[in-house]
């Protein structure tokens, strides 16, 4: 997420307003008086500061709307003021996440579930903060523990889950198997995160977020049935849910089904217009069913609303540059794709095709081209595209 830099200043004002507004005006000093006049008054005390709770009930609502630097301010004023308030350790942890402040995310995590061990929602929060610095590591080796150690806090939440009154005790579970099924996703345990992810679902079947999930997972290995299956139930599920309806409609789509993924992504879109995720999905849908104008202005769109989460909406970009022989916006995008995707293969090889096409100016390069078809094989040995490219340009 982009950090805003006037974010913690605005924070820090409105709860400076918040403060004085429950304070009495300062009075001014009167002047000398006469040795007659009688004693002055006592000046009235000043309030008291506001609780924490107020505090965390002010970086509930930024963090309800999204305003995370706000959000950051005021849950760490009540943290200061009460380091015990688990309220405020969750708050600030989840903020800072959201800011990418991973370690320091980890650190108040780690204190939130010490001082407070039966505390489900810090273990969940704490798994999620292992697994984002994770995610986000440009070094992924020097955090490699990681991942480990998430399941471990899942451990703990699955037996905490376990122990809540029977009422709360599935929905609880639920979201200790979804996280588990995030977490094996990660490391690579696709056979696994599936089971996972069937757990959480009958254990929560109502869920639109563990539908998406285990779609995602049954599409990530290859079973474009199940994948469209779980989606629509997650669309059926909630309707109103702009994720779940632009990712059914990309499937649809790849399954060649562009008739009836047209339209559920453009309600995807008009569901949610300053959602990139839906925004860039009726792009890829429109690409795929051979709409260059609209898939043109959804990405580019998708793109300026989040300009680094969605590797994806760049190398689509890249395509229709490819497919309209601008070689120039094609290796920018596909080079945007390639290093905010690094694990995809089909980014690289597409990078290496801009780069061994020539036209007008544009003079091929080989040597790029072959990198990029070698990274490619690299991440994927049996890309059969990848291995014929390589050796053209040999």
């Amino acid at each position: 997420m982009k950090r805003r830099t006037l974010g913690p200043l605005l924070a820090a004002a409105t709860l400076s307003a918040a403060l004085a507004q429950t304070q009495a005006p300062p009075t001014q000093t009167p002047p000398a008086a006469p040795a007659s006049a009688q004693p002055a008054a006592p000046a009235t005390p000043q309030a008291a500061p506001l609780p924490a709770a107020n505090y965390v009930a002010l970086g509930n609502f930024y963090y309800g709307r999204g305003n995370f630097d706000q959000a950051y301010v005021a849950f760490r004023a009540a943290a200061e003021i009460d380091s015990r308030n688990s309220d405020a350790l969750l708050g600030l942890g989840r903020s800072q996440v959201k800011l990418r402040l991973y370690a320091p995310a980890i650190e108040t995590l780690r204190r939130l579930t010490t001082q407070d061990p039966r505390n489900l929602s810090g273990h969940l929060a704490l798994a999620q903060a292992y697994q984002q610095q994770f995610i986000g590591a440009g070094d992924r080796a020097s955090v490699s523990g990681n991942l480990a150690q998430a399941l471990g806090v899942l451990t703990q939440a699955e037996a905490l889950a376990q122990a809540t009154p029977e009422a709360e005790r599935n929905l609880n579970l639920s979201k200790v198997w979804n996280e588990r099924g995030n977490v094996l996703r990660l490391q690579g345990a696709a056979g696994q995160a599936i089971e996972a992810f069937k757990q959480a679902s009958a254990l929560n079947p109502e869920n639109g977020l563990i539908l998406f999930n285990l779609g995602d997972m049954y599409y990530a290995t290859g079973n474009l049935v199940a994948a469209l299956d779980s989606l629509q139930r997650a669309v059926i599920t909630d309707p109103a849910d702009a994720y779940n309806r632009a990712y059914y409609a990309k499937l649809l789509a790849l399954s060649g089904n562009v008739t009836a993924a047209k339209p559920e992504a453009a309600q995807a879109a008009r569901l949610a217009p300053s959602n990139p995720y839906a925004v860039g999905q009726y792009g890829v849908v429109s690409y795929l069913s051979r709409d260059p104008v609209t898939a043109r202005a959804q990405l580019t769109q998708a793109v300026r609303l989040d300009p680094l989460r969605y590797p994806e909406f760049y190398y689509y970009l890249g395509r229709l540059d490819l497919d309209a022989g601008d070689l120039r916006a094609a290796r920018e995008n596909l080079t945007r794709a390639a290093a905010l995707g690094s694990t995809t293969a089909e980014y690289a090889y597409y990078l290496g095709l801009s780069y061994e096409r020539g036209a007008g100016t544009i003079a091929p390069d080989r040597l790029k081209a072959r990198e990029n078809y070698e990274r490619a094989l690299k991440l994927n040995p049996g890309y059969a595209l990848a291995r014929e490219g390589l050796t053209r340009v040999r």
